[in-house]
């Protein structure tokens, strides 16, 4: 699973011209899944979004997390973070999770964060979507459970 994390002060994201999710200041989630996840890489990456230390404290150094920061999540499916464009023109998308084990993952991340301590918006799963966010910092941060994996 991969998720690109973006410090915002405002997002949102519509779909059609509607908004369908809006934030303050948080975190803009752009949630891909690997045919190889499973549920228990969301619960390692629910516990990893909401305890990473990327918002400044009264010093300006990024020294609290989402919930000290009084932050939302707003949290878009992004199959192509698995695009792989190593070779040719254009993108591989071959370890992307199927739609389906995809939507299964995707509703079990936004289910698990919404059970937490801040506020979660989405996205539309397969929609033609339109996010519209300031990027505070800029600060951005990949995570990647295949990383977890090597070592």
């Amino acid at each position: 699973m991969r998720l690109l994390l973006q410090r915002v002060s405002e997002a949102s994201v519509s779909v059609g011209g509607i908004t369908v999710g809006s934030i303050g200041t948080g975190l803009v989630i752009l949630a891909g899944m690997a045919k190889s996840d499973t549920v228990l890489e969301v619960d390692c990456l629910s516990d990893k979004v909401l305890g990473l230390r990327i918002f400044p404290d009264g010093l300006g150094k990024m020294n609290r997390n989402i919930v000290e920061a009084s932050g939302s999540l707003l949290i878009v499916p992004q199959f192509t973070l698995y695009g792989d464009c190593r070779k040719g023109r254009r993108p591989s998308f071959d370890e992307a999770a199927a739609p389906d084990q995809a939507q299964a993952l995707y509703n079990y991340l936004v289910e698990k964060l919404r059970g937490g301590p801040v506020p979660v918006e989405t996205g539309v799963f397969q929609a033609m979507m339109e996010v519209h966010l300031v990027n505070q910092g800029p600060v951005t941060i990949l995570v990647d459970t295949a990383d977890w994996k090597r070592k």
